[in-house]
């Protein structure tokens, strides 16, 4: 597995990420980042990917059933300071890395793979 500029993922990248990945899905279920109109308990955490210097974690996030995606990330973006506040009461860091959250698309990916193969098999 390897970064857009070539460079391996480290142990110590994918450890964080789990890490990080597994608190902030906690954060969600039990709903304690309180966003205003956004059921987080909804939400699945399915990656979270760090930056070589562990500054910046890409949380790629999907709502249940993929409703409204785009308008769940927007809040989560908008709440991102404040989720991340949670966040440093349960990692503990040196530094706490910035939170972006992304929409996942591997599902969509998957699906339109696997209509592929389906049709290739017709």
């Amino acid at each position: 597995m390897a970064d857009r500029i070539g460079k391996p993922v480290t142990q110590r990248q994918l450890r964080v990420g789990e890490m990080i990945k597994q608190s902030l899905s906690m954060i969600l279920i039990k709903n304690e980042a309180k966003v205003i109109n956004l059921e987080t308990n909804m939400i699945t955490v399915t990656e979270v990917k760090m930056s070589q210097d562990l500054k910046i974690a890409k949380a790629y996030v999907m709502p249940l059933g993929g409703k409204n995606a785009d308008e769940t990330i927007n809040k989560l973006k908008e709440n991102s300071f404040h989720i991340r506040k949670i966040l440093s009461k349960k990692v503990f860091m040196k530094f706490l890395p910035k939170l972006l959250f992304r929409k996942d698309e591997s599902f969509e990916y998957a699906e339109k793979i696997e209509n592929l193969i389906k049709q290739t098999n017709k």
